[in-house]
């Protein structure tokens, strides 16, 4: 159980900050980008559960506490080849990705084809969705540069993936099944 006593350290005030492992690195490190953006996914998502209900919602809260198991995953490097951890580390594990799947394919079982692109809007929730589905997508990028230099957990990577995937369909789902969805309609603005 994680049992927060004081909320400001002053460890930081020299623009570092320590992983879970208690190493202490830059706060522009990219494995505190990834995971500082995954938190920031995990806002933009709480927004958007203000504006949801039943199903859409449950599933969502599941993803925000999927989304600290995340980010602890990512706190937390792979220790060097030949050594182990004192204590094991909280992984984003392959159900969870399959959670997801399982959700992707309900949601997306009731949607109306797609004849073009989606532009982010329609309901507060959807656009909300949508936010969060792009900022799912950085966080992404961010853990493709990290495994450039470490090693990452396989699931995690998967499990970002599939959650900008997931926020896309539910988007749809809360855009009355995509009836309500905003199209692109490609060189619409061009006229003179």
């Amino acid at each position: 159980m994680v049992r927060l006593t004081r909320i400001y350290t002053k460890t930081g005030d020299d623009g570092t900050t320590a992983l879970a492992s208690g190493e202490r690195r830059s706060k522009d490190d990219l494995r505190i980008e990834a995971y500082g953006t995954v938190d920031e996914a995990n806002s933009a998502i709480g927004i958007a559960r203000l504006h949801t209900s039943g199903t859409i919602d449950e599933m969502l809260a599941a993803i925000q506490n999927d989304l600290f198991d995340l980010g602890a995953d990512l706190a937390t490097p792979s220790p060097p080849a030949g050594e182990t951890l004192p204590y094991e580390p909280l992984r984003i594990v392959e159900p969870q990705v399959l959670r997801l799947e399982r959700d992707i394919d309900l949601l997306n079982a009731e949607l109306q084809p797609l004849n073009s692109f989606v532009l982010p809007g329609g309901t507060p929730g959807s656009a909300y969705l949508h936010l969060a589905r792009t900022i799912v997508r950085r966080a992404e990028r961010i853990a493709v540069a990290l495994m450039a230099h470490e090693t990452i957990s396989v699931h995690a990577l998967k499990y970002l993936n599939r959650l900008s995937d997931f926020l896309f369909v539910a988007a749809r789902a809360l855009n009355n099944n995509g009836a309500g969805d905003v199209l692109w309609v490609p060189g619409a603005n061009r006229k003179d």
